[in-house]
């Protein structure tokens, strides 16, 4: 059974994301998201009476006899949540954490596709698929969707939200005091966005939306992206915080990788290091939206500490608009 917490959260991201989506996405999902009308299903041997425009000549080139391409309607899509739960998701310097954030995103983009009648599914992954919910309809599923990524994100946090903050001296103290194992059997897993590309190819027989919400702190992982793009839509969601980008002089500070465990001092009152940080974080970011968008993916940055809805919201109107071009 659910805590009660969990319930409760449920229900306030249903009630708030819920509004949202009737008075503001909901219209704008449609107009990007769209069935492809028909979609092909197969290859059958010709008999009389079949569409001569619907032979398939390779294929009937090949066995030495005529085949037809048979096709289905296809008028709902099929979305994918593939949601990454790597410990560096629990960083948050405001109200909320990356993974909250990551959490209403996901139910955003879930109950948009239900009020568009469409298939929704999850994908939760880190080093390795965490959880899988094969995509269908309805609300009581879109619920199901928003309530594992919650509950998965308990089990993989090992701290409380408000003790997360970046901000003064205290907190982040008593922030790397309290940095443990935080992953299932009591070791750390790089986070591994390939391997969950490759499942999705697996268990994906059909075109479908994939959103990949992560933070993207992983290498190695473009190929399979490109390879996942050329078969499905996929739209890289990436979710960040402003405080990883900039520090506050407070001093010296032990900081430890959340994925590795790797810990190094160092000097927050050094203008040199501040401004370093910050150049570092500029070139990474315009690295990653180079490379997304040099291979045709779309990119969507959702910053924890400001509004889920709007970036958004501005992704859909610049997709329609290209559409329409």
């Amino acid at each position: 059974m659910l805590p009660a917490e969990i319930v409760n959260q449920v229900r306030r991201i249903q009630l708030r994301t819920g509004r949202q989506v009737a008075d503001v996405l909901a219209g704008a999902y449609v107009s990007v998201f769209k069935g492809r009308g028909v979609e092909f299903d197969e290859v059958r041997p010709y008999v009389p009476g079949d569409d001569v425009r619907t032979i398939d000549w390779n294929v009937t080139a090949r066995v030495g006899a005529p085949y037809v391409k048979r096709y289905v309607e296809e008028r709902q899509l099929t979305v994918l949540l593939v949601v990454d739960m790597s410990p560096s998701l629990d960083f948050g310097s405001a109200e909320r954490s990356k993974r909250e954030a990551a959490v209403e995103l996901s139910a955003l983009l879930a109950f948009s596709a239900i009020y568009n009648d469409d298939k929704v599914g999850l994908l939760l992954f880190h080093g390795e698929v965490d959880q899988f919910i094969p995509p269908r309809k309805g609300n009581k599923h879109a619920l199901r969707v928003v309530r594992e990524v919650l509950a998965r994100g308990r089990e993989t946090s090992a701290i409380r939200p408000r003790e997360r903050a970046f901000g003064l001296p205290r907190a982040l103290a008593a922030r790397f005091a309290q940095l443990r194992e935080r992953t299932r059997g009591g070791h750390r897993r790089s986070t591994n966005i390939a391997h969950a590309l490759e499942f999705c190819r697996r268990v994906l027989p059909r075109r479908a939306v994939l959103f990949l919400i992560s933070d993207f702190l992983n290498e190695g992982y473009l190929d399979a992206l490109r390879g996942a793009n050329r078969k499905h839509d996929v739209v890289a969601v990436r979710v960040t915080d402003r405080r990883e980008s900039e520090f506050r002089g407070v001093g010296l500070v032990m900081l430890e990788d959340a994925e590795t465990g790797e810990r190094r001092l160092v000097d927050t009152g050094s203008a040199a290091f501040r401004a370093a940080l910050e150049r570092e974080a500029v070139e990474r970011d315009e690295a990653l939206h180079r490379s997304l968008r040099g291979s045709g993916i779309d990119v969507v940055s959702i910053d924890a500490t400001a509004s889920v809805v709007e970036p958004l919201l501005a992704f859909f109107r610049m997709r329609e608009k290209r559409i329409r071009r």
